[in-house]
């Protein structure tokens, strides 16, 4: 059994759109790809019948997969939360203590989760050593590159 988590409106309507987009149109192109495969005649010997099936499989999986993701979802609801802790959806502004670089950071789900544009998974060993600390902590956390350590400079929402 899945556990519930919590993702912004824009995140949790990217997977309900991707779920639809799977179920619509990649079924109809696995549905296609069978249809081609079978025309091509004796299916006991005929690899793209096989590769088709395998491809429509994993569809079905992924499908699967987003169903129970969805189905489990929440939006977070930030009326109630305590402002002063990192929490998922905070925005935690960061100082390396190492080389003082200063890094701006936004906790989300992990499906959320977009290093380029500043989302980390709450999930992730980062994300998970900076939620509950509050502004002037300092966070000490095990990555697989050895041990950093953060000043918690700023969290808001």
């Amino acid at each position: 059994m899945s556990s519930v988590n919590y993702y912004s409106p824009e995140g949790l309507q990217k997977l309900k759109d991707e779920l639809q987009d799977l179920k619509i149109r990649g079924r109809a192109k696995a549905a296609e790809d069978l249809r081609e495969a079978r025309d091509k005649g004796d299916l006991s010997e005929n690899a793209e019948y096989d590769a088709a099936k395998d491809a429509q499989g994993l569809l079905e999986l992924k499908i699967s997969k987003l169903e129970e993701i969805v189905g489990n979802a929440r939006v977070l609801d930030e009326t109630n939360l305590d402002l002063t802790k990192v929490l998922i959806m905070s925005k935690v502004k960061l100082k390396n203590l190492k080389n003082n670089m200063v890094l701006d950071y936004l906790l989300v789900a992990e499906e959320e989760a977009n290093l380029a544009a500043g989302k980390i998974s709450v999930k992730s060993p980062i994300g998970k050593g900076l939620l509950g600390k509050k502004a002037g902590d300092t966070a000490e956390i095990i990555v697989p590159a050895g041990k950093l350590q953060f000043e918690i400079l700023e969290i808001s929402r």
